[in-house]
C-alpha cells in the first residue's frame, strides 16, 4: 500500500471549528485510511477525522431525541458508533464512509434503547418490534392524517394483529413508575402503600393441606389434645384439665398422636 503524506489534509480542518464542508472530512478518513497501522501520523490523523464527522453522529443522534433519553447521553452513543466506523473503515472496498458509517452509528443507538433503557426486561424480539410499532405509528399520522388504528400498523409493518398487540403491551415495561408517586387526590398516600405485604398464610397452606389426613388418622381424643395444643396453644397442664386426665397421660397421648401423624405424613410423600 502506497503511505500518503497526511498532513495537507489535516491542515484543511481546523480543529476547534471542525469541517467547513463534506469534502474536507472525506480527505481525512481517506487519508486515514492510507496510513498503515503503526504509522506515527495515524493517531493525530484519526482524531482529526473523528472530529470531522462528528456532526453526522450528532445529528444522527439527533434522530432520537424525545424518547425519554439525555439528549448528551444518546450523541456519546453516537460518537461509540463513529469511532468504531472509523476504525473498521476499509477504503479498498468502494464504499463510502458515510454509507459505512450511519448504519453502525443508528445500531448503536437503537442498541442503546434495546438493552438500556428497558425498566422491565422483556425478549429482544418484543423491543425491536416497540420501535418499529413507534416508527410506523409516526409515519402512518402523517401520511392519514390521523392516528393509526391496530390494523393500519400491522398492514404497514407486514405483521398480524395479535403481533401489534404483543408489542404494545411489552412497550408498557419500557417506563416504570416510581412507589413514590401520589396516588390519593390530597397527595398523602404513595403507590408503595398500597401494596400488599407478605401473607405467611400462603407458606404454611401446603402444610395444613397435607396435615388434613394425617389428622384423620387420629381417634378423637387424639385430635382434640392435638388441637388444643398446636391450634389453641395450650399447656398440656391446659389440656389435662379440658380432658379429664394428667398432665403426664396427656404427654404420652400427644406423643403418641404426633408419631401416628409423621407416619401417616412419610408413607405420603
Amino acid at each position: 500500500m502506497t503511505v500518503v503524506d497526511a498532513s495537507p489534509a489535516i491542515s484543511t480542518v481546523d480543529a476547534a471549528e471542525g469541517p467547513s464542508t463534506t469534502d474536507r472530512a472525506s480527505e481525512l478518513i481517506a487519508a486515514l485510511a492510507a496510513l498503515p497501522a503503526g504509522h506515527p501520523s495515524r493517531p493525530a490523523v484519526r482524531e482529526r477525522t473523528i472530529e470531522a464527522w462528528m456532526p453526522m453522529a450528532r445529528h444522527l443522534a439527533n434522530r432520537y431525541a424525545g424518547r425519554g433519553e439525555p439528549s448528551d447521553d444518546l450523541f456519546q452513543v453516537a460518537m461509540i458508533g463513529l469511532i468504531k466506523s472509523v476504525d473498521r473503515f476499509e477504503a479498498d472496498r468502494g464504499v463510502e464512509f458515510a454509507g459505512f458509517a450511519i448504519p453502525t452509528i443508528v445500531g448503536e443507538l437503537k442498541r442503546h434503547f434495546r438493552d438500556r433503557t428497558w425498566s422491565i426486561r422483556v425478549p429482544r424480539r418484543l423491543q425491536e418490534l416497540r420501535l418499529a410499532i413507534t416508527g410506523a405509528n409516526t409515519t402512518l399520522s402523517h401520511t392519514l392524517g390521523r392516528s393509526p388504528t391496530v390494523a393500519d400498523i400491522a398492514a404497514y409493518l407486514d405483521v398480524s394483529e395479535e403481533d401489534v398487540l404483543e408489542g404494545l403491551e411489552g412497550a408498557r415495561a419500557y417506563n416504570a413508575t416510581s412507589l413514590s408517586t401520589p396516588v390519593s387526590a390530597d397527595g398523602t398516600t404513595e403507590l408503595g402503600e398500597t401494596l400488599g405485604g407478605e401473607d405467611r398464610e400462603y407458606e404454611i397452606a401446603e402444610t395444613r393441606l397435607a396435615l388434613a389426613p394425617a389428622m384423620a388418622a387420629l381417634d378423637e381424643r387424639e385430635q382434640k389434645i392435638v388441637s388444643l395444643r398446636f391450634y389453641g396453644n395450650l399447656t398440656q397442664s391446659q389440656i389435662a384439665e379440658q380432658v379429664g386426665v394428667s398432665q403426664m397421660h396427656v404427654s404420652r397421648l400427644l406423643t403418641k398422636a404426633l408419631a401416628k401423624m409423621r407416619g401417616h405424613l412419610g408413607a405420603t410423600v
